[in-house]
């Protein structure tokens, strides 16, 4: 037999990592190499593990599915990110197409399923199950993609590292506690600030806080 799958676990509820690491442990080319409980675990956890697949959820406790993904595919190209998640609206699903998932797969799916997905993306193919294949059909039959609105658009604009910034504002904290946070310095923070106003049309921290919440960076 040749090299197992590494498989990185990734969703906020102990019941369903638990049954997860219990059905992919018994297949013979598979290994689950680490289990974390929220996107900010999974990142460390990459520091000291390399998987092949990483099955991921989206809304979680801290940082969600989306964003992790996000930082996934910064941080570490080579690791395939599966989504595995109670949703199958198309919203989420091309939100995580466009994050860089390869695959997207439903909780309710059958073991098989996603069994099958995982040695999929492993080897390099793109997995959709046939439940949200079909949203993909539709839009491109019907020639258009989901039309997204003016902030989300805006949003897209944005690095990685300003989003951090964003959040942790709309969080109400101010440029040393987001530079000690960050391990960045307040005139970087400023900075970076003064980009997102700029590519965001805003003017003021309540503006950006504000926009924080419009667009769901913050409960």
């Amino acid at each position: 037999m040749g090299e197992k799958i590494r498989i990185l676990l990734v969703d906020d509820h102990d019941v369903v990592r638990d049954g997860l690491q219990a059905l992919l442990g018994a297949q013979p080319d598979f290994e689950v190499v680490g289990a974390a409980r929220s996107g900010e675990e999974a990142l460390a956890l990459l520091q000291e593990v390399t998987p092949d697949v990483i099955l991921m959820d989206i809304t979680m406790d801290g940082m969600d599915g989306l964003e992790a993904t996000r930082r996934v595919q910064a941080c570490c190209p080579g690791a395939r990110v599966l989504a595995l998640t109670i949703h199958e609206g198309q919203d989420y699903f091309f939100a995580m197409l466009k994050a860089g998932a390869a695959g997207y797969v439903p909780k309710r799916a059958a073991s098989e399923d996603l069994i099958h997905a995982i040695r999929a993306v492993a080897a390099g193919d793109i997995y959709l199950h046939h439940s949200v294949a079909g949203v993909l059909v539709q839009d491109f039959l019907h020639g258009h993609e989901p039309q997204l609105d003016e902030n989300e658009i805006a949003l897209q604009k944005l690095t990685d590292r300003e989003r951090e910034v964003l959040i942790l504002i709309g969080e109400g904290l101010r440029n040393q506690d987001i530079a000690e946070r960050l391990g960045i310095s307040p005139k970087t923070v400023s900075r970076h600030r003064e980009n997102i106003l700029r590519k965001l049309n805003l003017q003021t921290r309540a503006d950006l806080i504000r926009y924080a919440l419009e667009t769901g960076l913050i409960d």
